[in-house]
C-alpha cells in the first residue's frame, strides 16, 4: 500500500516521467505483513461495503422518527387544531378589569357621607371621599385601596374595609367588578375591544344618624375635654321604638380620608401613636364602669321581686356599717357620697342615694335585698353582659358574680361589700355606651329591649325582645328620672325652658386611689311620650372636677332646641 502511494505522489510531482501499470499485489498488501501501520490514522485498513443489518437498522430508526413527527404534526393540526388556534388568538387578547364604585352613604337627611371621585392619575378605579365634618370618621371607618406590583398588575382588586360601616356593611356597598377584552395587534396596537363583564356599582346606603347631631355631640365634648381634661368620650342616641342610632359619636376619633388616601405618613403615625386610642370604637367597645346610672334597673328588679314598694322610705345617713366579725372594733362602712335623710325609691332615683340602693341590693338589717343572684338576673334582662344583637358587633361588658370573682381573684369568695358595690354600679361592672342605650330605651318604652340599627329603611318591623316587667313599675321609674331633672335631681342641668326630659347621672371611680373618674348621663325625651334615649360618657376625668357629661347633654339639647326642635317634640 505504502509502495503504492510513494509511486502515486511520484507520479504527480514527476509527470513526464514514465507511467507503469500497478500490479494488484501491490495494491492489496496483508495487513499483517505491515506491524507498523498506524490503524487509528487508518493506516493499513481495507473499505468495506455496509452490511444489510447496519442498513434495515437505520432504516427502522429513520421511519420511527417519521412517525413520530407525523403523528405530532396531527394532534397539533388535526385533533387539537381548533384549542391552539383559539389560544393563538387569545395571545393577542388582554383582559383588563374594570372597577365597580362602592356604593354612596347618606345620613337620614339625604347628606352625602361617603362617595366617590375619578381620579385623572389614577382612572383604574374611583376614589372614596369622606364628608369633612367632625364627628363621623370613627362610623364611616375607611378603606384600603386595589394595590398593583412594579409590573403594574393588579394583585389586590379588592376595596378593603377597615373599619366602621363601611366594613359593617361591605357586603352590601362593595361593587363587583367587569372584564374588558383589547385586541391587539404583533405591535400592540389596540385593534378593538369589547366588554365581557360589565361593572357593578355597590348599593348606596341611608345611615339612620344626622349628620349634624353627630358634628354638635362632637365638638362638644371635644371641648369640654380640652378644658376639663377628660381622655376621650362616647354618645349614643336611640329611637325607643324602632332601634334607629341618630347618633354614633366616639371622641376622640382618626381621620377617614387621611386614612383612606395613604399619603400623609406622619399624620397616620400621629394617629396611631396617640395615647387616647382614636381607633377605639367606644360607643360598641368601650368598657365603663356605669356607677349610678346602673340604678333604675337596680329598682326595677327590687319592684318586679317585691322587696320594697316604691312609697317605702329608707333614711341615709351618709352611710351604713356592717360588723366585723374578727374584730368588732373595726365595722366595715359603705359610704353614701352625701347624707340624703329619708327617701323614697323615685327621691333616691333623682337624689342618687348610694345606702338606698345598697340596702335594697344587699340588704341591711330589717331591707331584705336582691342579692347577687337577682342583680344579675335583672341586668341580663337588660342586655347587660352580652354583646348587642345586629350588624353592629360590640363587646358583653361584666356583671360581676361570684363565679367571676373566683376567677379574676384567684378563688375568692363573695363577701357582701361586693354585692353592695355592685347595686350602684361599681366593683366589677363593666357596660358599652351602646348596651346602655338600649337599656334605657327599654325602660323609656315598658319593656322592649330593640336591636340596634344604623341602616334606615322603609317598612322594616323593628325587632325586640319583650322585659317581663309590669308596667307600674317602669312608670315608677320614669317618674324619678324625671324628678332627677326637674326637682334638684343630680341630673338638673337637663332642665331646660320647653324641654321635658328625664335623666339620670353617674360618677364611677376608677382604680385604687380612685383620683380619676367615668361621668355619665343617659336619659330619654320627651318625657311624656318618649321618643328618643341617650346616653353620654366622658371617660378619665379629674376625681375633682364637677363638670361632666351632664354638660354636654345640656349643650347638645340647648342646641337641638334652636336648631332641630322637631327632635323634641312629642308625636
Amino acid at each position: 500500500m505504502l509502495s503504492f502511494i510513494t509511486r502515486f505522489w511520484y507520479k504527480l510531482r514527476h509527470p513526464r516521467h514514465e507511467v507503469r501499470e500497478i500490479d494488484p499485489d501491490e495494491i492489496f498488501l496483508d495487513s499483517s505483513n505491515l506491524p507498523e501501520f498506524n490503524r487509528h490514522q487508518f493506516e493499513g485498513r481495507l473499505e468495506r461495503p455496509i452490511s444489510r443489518k447496519t442498513i434495515l437498522s437505520v432504516s427502522v430508526v429513520f421511519i420511527l422518527v417519521l412517525l413520530v413527527v407525523l403523528g405530532k404534526s396531527f394532534t397539533l393540526q388535526v385533533r387539537d387544531g381548533a384549542l391552539y388556534t383559539k389560544q393563538s388568538t387569545q395571545n393577542r387578547l388582554r383582559h383588563t378589569l374594570m372597577f365597580g364604585s362602592r356604593g354612596v352613604f347618606y345620613d337620614r337627611t339625604g347628606a352625602f357621607l361617603a362617595w366617590n371621585v375619578i381620579d385623572k392619575d389614577e382612572p383604574a378605579f374611583s376614589k372614596r371621599k369622606y364628608v369633612d365634618i367632625p364627628g363621623l370618621s370613627s362610623l364611616l371607618g375607611y378603606l384600603k385601596y386595589p394595590s398593583k406590583d412594579k409590573a403594574g398588575f393588579y394583585y389586590k382588586v379588592d376595596f378593603e374595609p377597615q373599619d366602621g360601616v363601611e366594613k359593617f356593611y361591605n357586603e352590601f356597598v362593595a361593587p363587583q367588578h367587569g372584564i374588558r377584552i383589547v385586541e391587539t395587534d404583533v405591535h400592540g396596537v389596540i385593534q378593538s375591544e369589547s366588554v365581557t363583564k360589565p361593572p357593578k356599582d355597590g348599593t348606596s346606603v341611608t345611615l339612620t344618624v344626622d349628620a349634624r347631631l353627630q358634628e354638635k355631640l362632637y365638638t362638644t365634648m371635644e371641648g369640654l375635654a380640652k378644658e376639663k381634661g377628660f381622655q376621650g368620650g362616647a354618645a349614643v342616641i336611640m329611637d325607643v321604638e324602632n332601634g334607629e342610632l341618630l347618633s354614633f359619636v366616639n371622641f376622640p376619633e382618626y381621620d377617614s380620608q387621611v386614612l383612606t388616601d395613604g399619603t400623609d405618613t406622619s399624620a397616620i403615625k400621629k394617629a396611631f401613636a396617640d395615647s387616647r386610642k382614636p381607633f377605639l370604637n367606644r360607643v360598641t367597645k368601650g368598657l365603663y364602669t356605669p356607677g349610678s346610672v346602673v340604678k333604675p334597673f337596680m329598682a326595677l328588679a327590687a319592684l318586679e321581686e317585691g322587696i320594697i314598694t316604691p312609697e317605702k322610705e329608707i333614711v341615709s345617713t351618709g352611710s351604713i356599717s356592717i360588723p366585723n366579725p374578727f374584730d368588732p372594733s373595726k365595722p366595715t362602712v359603705f359610704k353614701d357620697w352625701k347624707a340624703h335623710g329619708a327617701v323614697d325609691m323615685r327621691r333616691a332615683l333623682a337624689v342618687s342615694s348610694d345606702v338606698y340602693f345598697y340596702e335594697i341590693g344587699g340588704g341591711f338589717e330589717g331591707q331584705k335585698g336582691l342579692g347577687i343572684a337577682n342583680i344579675e338576673k335583672y341586668s341580663r334582662m337588660f342586655g347587660f353582659g352580652t354583646p348587642p344583637p345586629g350588624d353592629i358587633i360590640g363587646e358583653a361588658g361584666v356583671i360581676p358574680t361570684p363565679e367571676w370573682k373566683r376567677e379574676q381573684f384567684k378563688g375568692e369568695a363573695w363577701n357582701i361589700g361586693n354585692t353592695y358595690h355592685t347595686a350602684i354600679g361599681q366593683y366589677g361592672f363593666q357596660v358599652t355606651p351602646l348596651q346602655m342605650v338600649r337599656a334605657v330605651s327599654a325602660i323609656a318604652n315598658g319593656g322592649k329591649l330593640l336591636e340596634p340599627r344604623l341602616t334606615r329603611e322603609e317598612d322594616v318591623t323593628p325587632l325586640y325582645s319583650v322585659i317581663p316587667i309590669q308596667t307600674s313599675s317602669f312608670t315608677v321609674v320614669r317618674e324619678g328620672m324625671h324628678e332627677a331633672v326637674t326637682a334638684g335631681g343630680t341630673a338638673s342641668a337637663l332642665l331646660l325652658p320647653g324641654v321635658s326630659i328625664a335623666g339620670k347621672t353617674g360618677t364611677a371611680e376608677l382604680g385604687t386611689l380612685k383620683k380619676l373618674v367615668n361621668s355619665w348621663v343617659v336619659g330619654f325625651f320627651p318625657y311624656e311620650k318618649p321618643r328618643y334615649a341617650f346616653a353620654i360618657v366622658m371617660e378619665k376625668g379629674s376625681h375633682d372636677n364637677t363638670v361632666g357629661a351632664a354638660f354636654v347633654g345640656r349643650e347638645f339639647m340647648q342646641w337641638l332646641q334652636a336648631n332641630v326642635p322637631e327632635y323634641l317634640k312629642a308625636e
